[in-house]
């Protein structure tokens, strides 16, 4: 019997899930198990062999990038005119072609709406609070954003929400004007191209329908990345012939930040119970020791809905994972690098074949010095250069201008930054004023200090004074004070650490980049500002490190940029208690029990861990110094899943796990007394879902006194019960510390 082209090359799992035509299909498939070969090839069969036409079939997946890899792969199998009947994109693109074409049914928006990124999306939040009165500092604009984005992510609208208080009172106003302004202005988000498109069918069955006689195959890539919308608009297209073709793996959901759940896996296999599943187990990138070693992390999973898989590779021989223990960042990084040489020296590898993986970005630093103390060139993957993000210039320029008032690019740069009432306006009349004395703008600021009056009316002159008073007193401490207590100040002084924390997952990223930069401020103790700043200067030098991109070199990328990549060595650093798992995780498992994200933290391993071909190495340390602060470190949990016969290197003493345990029971016992422990005023008991019934007294960002440890930054705030646990960090080698809040109090100003 003569095999069909479309299927040749297939194992019988793939072709299985190609020639699966009829009903519901979910298809779980594994790392590197040829996903997108099924979906591509599947395609091209409906329409090769079963005869099914072109302009019947929809594939939707999540980025251009994917959608444009798709068309490609299947123009290369199917004839061109056939290729170019078919609908294959994003979501968003074609839920955004579906609105402009049935303008008609949208009387509110015409068909050229303007689609409004997220810089216009917080245009629009600011003018909403600036019309309701409130204050953008503690209703902070992104924050907001995020609460929209994500009620819209589960189709609630501002009627539907559920208000129990003066916060959901104030959330619910902002919320409807906020939509109110987008239809004054023929405007849609990105999250409304979806639920507009589904409210747009829900409530016209005719046009539904019409668009369900349009296509009868609907095929989606990446299913446990879709969020609530999505998966209804699925159903919605599907409707009664119920050819819906999904691919995924819950086991790689890592976008919950982004609205992804993972729960529609299982409400798929609820709303179609004939469903078809196939598991796609065979992996074509990894040796079986890697993937026992993946499959020892996640079969460990939490997850009641997860179908568990058995990856096996016909590669059955390669090397076993090494864990390795470091002193601190500094001899992880070395270890790195020197590790890299070798491979390279031996002529096993090329420059490229090699990825270093990380939780958070701001652990780029120590890898990034170590590869250019070394002269050797790295990529940096899905973010900006650690010296080259904003938030870092924004704090070294603050020290630049410190240090040379003729500084007048650094001064251009953080002059309104935090917003201290300083506009363009105001910033051109001072450079013009300058140009006129013939002196930097820096020093016309000074001059403005001691008295003169320049071509200002009262309120820019009032800001541009008190901001030169600050520079004036920083720069009186500028010999007295460590380059790390300056930057403290500076920090303390504009308030800048609360106004990076917007609430969001970006924002914490930022304040952790800054307490980084902080960290190795504090390591120049007795070497001065100036040296300070010239190391600095030429560690990031952009001539010496943009140049790396444009040959092959190793690839520095954090675990959730590392998602769809593949490397033939992977070094996953930082594998530690409160770093992956993260310590946000860790803290919502205590506070609720239901909470995912540590399972989250679990899956982000298990993706880091998939990615490598050949070679994985384990790094994490005995002590770190990280956001300022240093102390000793736990092994990270997830390695102690891993079995003891697939990995070898520094052995995992058994009082690492006993500690992680205990201090799991400990989270545990506290969750429960807490949820014990009666309000105040009431002989109710608390609610279970939460121990928390009051805001924190402190913030990120505020600046609090201790008797012991004196001025410290708040990093975080707990409330358990009526006790409030702050992690204040305090400069001078203090590092981090967890203090109850009665032992603490504010500073003004």
């Amino acid at each position: 019997m003569t095999v069909p082209r479309i299927l040749q090359g297939l194992n019988k799992q793939q072709v299985e899930a190609v020639t699966a035509v009829e009903g519901p299909v979910l298809v779980l498939a594994g790392p590197g198990s040829g996903k997108t070969r099924v979906l591509t090839h599947r395609i091209a069969y409906l329409i090769e062999e079963v005869g099914i036409a072109p302009q019947h079939i929809m594939a939707l997946t999540f980025t251009n990038k994917a959608a444009s890899q798709m068309k490609s792969r299947i123009g290369a199998l199917i004839f061109p005119t056939e290729f170019y009947m078919m609908t294959v994109g994003t979501f968003h693109s074609i839920c955004a072609g579906i609105l402009r074409r049935r303008a008609d049914y949208t009387p509110h928006f015409s068909r050229d709406y303007a689609i409004y990124d997220t810089a216009d999306q917080l245009d629009v939040v600011q003018q909403v609070l600036s019309a309701l009165n409130l204050d953008p500092k503690k209703h902070t604009p992104r924050r907001m954003l995020s609460q929209i984005s994500s009620a819209k992510n589960e189709m609630i609208g501002p009627q539907q929400l559920p208000v129990t208080d003066y916060q959901d009172e104030i959330f619910q106003r902002v919320y409807t004007l906020y939509n109110e302004l987008l239809q004054q202005s023929n405007a849609r988000d990105f999250d409304d191209l979806l639920l507009h498109t589904v409210q747009l069918f829900a409530d016209n069955a005719n046009l539904l329908a019409r668009y369900q006689d349009i296509y009868h195959y609907v095929l989606v890539d990446e299913f446990q990345d879709t969020n609530m919308v999505q998966y209804t608009l699925l159903k919605q297209l599907a409707g009664a012939r119920r050819n819906l073709f999904v691919v995924g793996d819950s086991d790689q959901s890592i976008y919950a930040f982004r609205g992804a759940d993972y729960r529609n896996e299982k409400r798929f296999r609820e709303d179609y119970p004939n469903f078809r599943l196939i598991l796609l187990e065979q992996n074509y990138r990894s040796h079986q020791t890697i993937l026992d070693t993946a499959m020892g992390v996640i079969n460990k999973s939490e997850n009641p809905y997860r179908i568990q898989k058995v990856l096996f590779s016909e590669r059955k021989e390669g090397p076993r994972p090494i864990i390795w223990e470091a002193h601190d960042e500094e001899y992880e990084a070395r270890f790195v690098v020197d590790t890299i040489k070798e491979l390279q020296d031996q002529g096993e590898y090329d420059p490229g074949d090699f990825a270093v993986m990380y939780r958070t970005h701001a652990q780029s630093r120590a890898i990034e010095e170590a590869f250019l103390r070394a002269g050797m060139p790295y990529r940096l993957i899905g973010a900006t250069r650690f010296y080259a993000r904003r938030e870092i210039k924004d704090a070294l320029a603050y020290l630049r201008l410190i240090q040379n008032s003729d500084d007048s690019v650094s001064l251009h740069r953080i002059i309104n930054v935090p917003p201290r009432g300083i506009g363009q306006k105001t910033l051109q009349d001072l450079e013009d004023w300058a140009n006129s004395l013939e002196v930097s703008p820096a020093q016309a600021l000074m001059l403005l200090e001691q008295g003169e009056t320049g071509p200002f009316n009262g309120r820019a002159r009032n800001a541009l004074t008190a901001f030169a008073a600050q520079l004036q007193e920083w720069r009186q401490k500028r010999d007295e004070l460590s380059p790390g207590d300056l930057l403290s100040m500076v920090l303390r002084d504009t308030n800048y650490l609360a106004y990076l924390d917007d609430g969001t997952p970006e924002g914490d990223s930022r304040v952790e980049n800054v307490m980084e930069l902080y960290g190795v401020a504090a390591s120049y103790e007795g070497l001065g500002l100036t040296t300070f700043l010239e190391e600095v200067a030429l560690i990031s030098d952009v001539d010496t490190t943009e140049k790396t991109d444009a040959v092959p070199a190793p690839s520095l990328l954090t675990l959730h940029s590392a998602k769809g990549l593949e490397f033939p060595v992977v070094f996953l650093v930082g594998l530690e208690e409160g770093i992956l798992p993260h310590s946000r995780s860790i803290e919502e498992k205590i506070e609720d029990p239901t909470s995912t994200a540590l399972e989250e933290e679990r899956r982000l391993l298990y993706v880091g861990l998939t990615r490598a071909k050949d070679r994985i190495y384990l790094l994490y340390t005995f002590r770190r110094s990280f956001y300022g602060g240093s102390g000793m470190n736990l092994p990270s949990r997830f390695l102690y899943d891993i079995p003891p016969s697939v990995r070898e290197g520094t052995p995992l003493h058994p009082r690492g796990q006993q500690a992680v345990e205990s201090q799991r029971y400990q989270d545990k016992t506290r969750w429960e007394q807490a949820a014990r422990q009666p309000r105040a005023g009431s002989g109710r008991s608390r609610p279970a879902q939460r121990p928390t019934d009051r805001e924190p007294k402190f913030k990120a960002g505020m600046v609090v006194w201790h008797k012991t440890f004196g001025e410290g930054v708040v990093m975080t705030s707990i409330v358990r019960g009526d006790i409030e646990e702050v992690g204040v960090l305090f400069p001078g080698g203090s590092g981090e510390k967890t203090i109850i809040s009665d032992f603490l109090s504010p500073v003004d100003g």
